[in-house]
């Protein structure tokens, strides 16, 4: 069955790269691209993996920096650090 339309990646496919290693929906998207496009296999794509509907993140696993987006009196996008 196809986990991701977009790729044409199945189940099997994504479980083969979970055996290989990929634990995360982000590894599984370098891996086959699934998840890339449109996300809306994300959620299967998390369940498969034994995550449910929220993903956890893996011991030492980089946490990206959030930041909050504006714009400017050009309409050009500018990003501001969230303190931490």
């Amino acid at each position: 069955m196809y986990v991701c339309n977009c790729f044409g990646v199945t189940e099997e496919q994504v479980k083969r790269h979970a055996e290989g290693g990929a634990g995360t929906p982000r590894q599984i998207a370098s891996a086959c691209k699934a998840g890339t496009d449109c996300g809306s296999c994300v959620r299967r794509i998390q369940a498969l993996l034994g995550r449910g509907s929220c993903p956890r993140r893996e011991p030492g696993e980089r946490v990206e920096q959030v930041a909050r987006i504006e714009h400017d009196e050009q309409g050009d996008a500018v990003a501001f650090p969230e303190a931490a």
